[in-house]
């Protein structure tokens, strides 16, 4: 705000010089042209002391060559001039010169009048920007650092504003969902962290019955072979509950991490297409990457249509990264009541064996040496698309790489 505070004082003072520059410039001027009707004034006098006949008929003297002079007549201190004037003596005669000066001092009042408005004008612009965008916009920028920092649990101000009032909205929704997230998250850490010391402490217990089980059979406790094969039967139970225990930590440690709320609705597939159309178009046109979607009947596809705008991206922010930058193509087809979107790209150098793998979370291919990735893009994929009663399924044919959605149709 400081900032544009300095610019709108040094705005304003350039704004103020231009006017006194501009007023002084024209005082000058008239400076001139006031004496100006005294130089023909006296050329007019010494014109009259010369030519007789224009004494004896003021009135009639032609002023067109004086262009600042109106009128000339025998003085009369009674008469009454409403212009200005002055008494000049010719051969004993006292004359009446009425003159004309500051011309242009109707157009100087009408100059410094815009001068004025343009100067109040620019000011009330610069308020009206500082009150409504630069104040507005600094205090979205203390928020955002706020929120970066962690601190979500503060409502961020509404704004009564066209111009950031849905921005803000839209920045407290997200906070909430950030805060929302955030306390699940805590919740469900601290249920896995109980559940996981609980397991813990419950393998305890079938330890140390295995550890004096052979402790006993080194010492030579056991003195009879029927002793000894209890002893072995009751370690063989408490590896089996060790390793139920071991199942259920595994199980646990493989629980959903992320959470994928849809609200299915009916959406057009050329909603989401023509999305992913205008900003794929342009992205890939910059990577000079051949960009090809075919035509399809635009039909209701039951699903969540911010969700499967996020599929798709996935798919080409996938294509985008392990093909061969040449070509990436999206079709379409049919099968039952279902809409088949496939996302291929050109040069797969994966292995036919991985494609199992590849929807689970945190898998790389061997495809991925020095390309940064955390393997969850597909993992998503494949979830959310569940999650609208529908499935993603891979495929290599012939050197390429395809993804292929189904989406219910409504």
């Amino acid at each position: 705000m400081s900032r544009f505070k300095k610019s709108a004082a040094v705005i304003t003072i350039i704004e103020l010089l231009l006017i006194l520059v501009i007023n002084t410039i024209c005082l000058r001027t008239s400076i001139e042209l006031a004496a100006f009707y005294r130089v023909e004034a006296k050329r007019l006098v010494k014109a009259m002391s010369e030519d007789e006949t224009m004494c004896k008929n003021p009135e009639g003297i032609d002023l067109s060559e004086y262009k600042s002079l109106i009128r000339v007549s025998t003085f009369d201190p009674e008469a009454i001039c409403n212009n200005d004037y002055m008494v000049e003596e010719v051969n004993g005669t006292l004359y009446r010169i009425e003159y004309e000066r500051g011309k242009n001092n109707g157009l100087v009042i009408l100059m410094n009048a815009g001068l004025v408005i343009f100067f109040l004008l620019s000011v009330g612009v610069m308020a009206y920007i500082g009150r409504t965008v630069i104040r507005p916009f600094n205090k979205m920028s203390d928020m955002t650092v706020s929120l970066a920092k962690g601190n979500l649990s503060t409502p961020v101000k509404e704004e009564k504003s066209r111009f950031f009032g849905k921005f803000l909205w839209g920045v407290d929704m997200l906070r909430e969902n950030l805060e929302s997230s955030k306390t699940k998250n805590l919740e469900y850490q601290k249920e896995k962290k109980t559940m996981l010391l609980s397991l813990s402490h419950d393998i305890k217990t079938p330890l140390s019955a295995i550890q004096l089980y052979t402790k006993a059979m080194q010492e030579g406790i056991y003195e009879t072979e029927e002793k000894r094969q209890e002893a072995l039967s009751g370690i063989l139970a408490k590896t089996e509950e060790i390793k139920s225990y071991v199942d259920e930590i595994h199980r646990v440690s493989r629980e959903e991490f992320m959470e994928f709320d849809v609200h299915s609705e009916e959406v057009y597939i050329s909603e989401i297409m023509d999305n992913i159309g205008v900003y794929y178009k342009d992205k890939l046109s910059v990577l000079h990457t051949s960009f090809i979607m075919d035509q399809y009947d635009d039909c209701l596809l039951s699903g969540d249509k911010d969700r499967l705008i996020e599929v798709i991206q996935n798919l080409m922010e996938n294509a985008i990264k392990y093909g061969d930058g040449k070509e990436i193509h999206i079709t379409f087809s049919e099968e039952e009541d279902c809409k088949l979107i496939t996302v291929s790209n050109s040069g797969c150098s994966l292995d036919e064996k991985e494609i199992a793998n590849l929807f689970d979370s945190f898998y790389r291919g061997s495809n991925t040496d020095g390309i940064q990735g955390n393997g969850l893009g597909l993992y998503i994929v494949k979830q959310l698309m569940k999650r609208m009663d529908g499935d993603a399924f891979a495929e290599i044919e012939k050197d390429r790489f395809k993804i292929t959605v189904v989406v219910r149709k409504a």
